[in-house]
C-alpha cells in the first residue's frame, strides 16, 4: 500500500513538473506556417520588434490595435481590418514573439515588450496620434490589451472572450493540478481592471468552452466603465461570426 501511494505521488509530481516545463507549448500554440495578408493590409516590420499587420484609412479616424488569440497569427485578421476600414478606422495587429515571421519566443514579458514597441512605432515614425488609439484583445490577447491600457495606452478598450487571469482559466481546465502555483505567464487582468476608467466593451459567447462565460462576466464587473454583451450561442472561436459581435465593436470604436 505504501509503495502504491509513493508511486502515485511520484507520478503526480512528474506530471506537475511536465506541466511546469512544457506549459508555454500549451499556452502559446503558434501556427507553423506564415500566412500572407489579404485585401489592402500589409505587414510592417517593427525595428527590434515583431511584424505588425497594418491597414491604413485616410483621415483622422480611430486606429484599432488588435491582439489576437493564442492559436492565431496577424495575417488571418485581414478580414477584420477590412471591416473596420469600411467604418473609417485604421487597423493594426501586433504579432507575438515566436509566432510565424516573428523572432524570439512567447511569454507574457516578451509579448508586452513587442506590443509596446509596435505602439511606439505607430505614434513615432508612423505619425499616428496617440489619442486615436483603441486597444482590442481577443482571448489571450485580452490580457495583452488590458496590460497596455494599464500603461496608459488607448482611449477605449474592446475585449472578446476575455478571462480574469490565465491561472483562473488553467485551474478550471485542470482542477486536479496546482495550476495557480505552476503558471509562469499570468496576464492578471482582474487586478488591473479596477484602475482603468476608460470605456470598455466586453463581448463573450454564452457557449464558450475554452474561456468560460462566467470569467468574462467577472472581468467586466471589475472595470469602472464597462458594458458587457452576451453573444448568444457563440463559442470561443466563432464569436466574430455571430451577431451582434461585429456591429457592437464597430459602433463602439467608430460610432456613426
Amino acid at each position: 500500500m505504501v509503495i502504491a501511494v509513493a508511486v502515485l505521488a511520484g507520478g503526480y509530481l512528474a506530471l506537475c513538473a511536465l506541466l511546469f516545463f512544457a506549459q508555454r507549448a500549451f499556452v502559446f500554440p503558434a501556427p507553423k506556417e506564415r500566412a500572407e495578408p489579404t485585401g489592402k493590409s500589409v505587414l510592417v516590420e517593427i525595428p527590434g520588434g515583431t511584424p505588425m499587420l497594418w491597414r491604413a484609412v485616410e483621415g483622422g479616424g480611430p486606429v484599432v490595435v488588435h491582439f489576437h488569440g493564442n492559436g492565431e497569427q496577424v495575417a488571418w485578421l485581414s478580414f477584420l481590418a477590412e471591416a473596420y476600414a469600411k467604418r473609417g478606422a485604421s487597423f493594426a495587429a501586433v504579432e507575438y514573439p515566436g509566432y510565424p515571421g516573428a523572432p524570439g519566443s512567447p511569454s507574457e514579458a516578451s509579448i508586452l515588450l513587442a506590443a509596446e514597441k509596435a505602439l511606439r512605432h505607430l505614434v513615432g515614425p508612423m505619425g499616428v496620434a496617440r489619442s486615436r488609439l483603441v486597444l482590442e484583445g481577443q482571448s489571450l490577447g485580452s490580457g495583452v490589451a488590458v496590460a497596455l491600457a494599464e500603461k496608459g495606452w488607448g482611449t477605449k478598450l474592446v475585449l472578446l472572450t476575455p478571462y480574469t487571469s490565465l491561472p483562473d482559466v488553467g485551474a478550471r481546465a485542470m482542477p486536479f493540478f496546482p495550476v495557480r502555483l505552476l503558471m509562469r505567464d499570468r496576464f492578471d487582468s482582474a487586478s488591473r481592471a479596477p484602475g482603468l476608467p476608460l470605456p470598455v466593451l466586453v463581448l463573450h459567447g454564452t457557449r464558450d468552452q475554452v474561456v468560460s462565460f462566467e470569467l468574462g462576466q467577472a472581468l467586466a464587473s471589475k472595470f469602472p466603465n464597462a458594458r458587457f454583451v452576451a453573444v448568444e450561442g457563440a463559442g470561443h472561436n466563432d464569436i466574430w461570426d455571430r451577431p451582434p459581435t461585429l456591429d457592437e465593436a464597430l459602433d463602439f470604436v467608430a460610432p456613426r
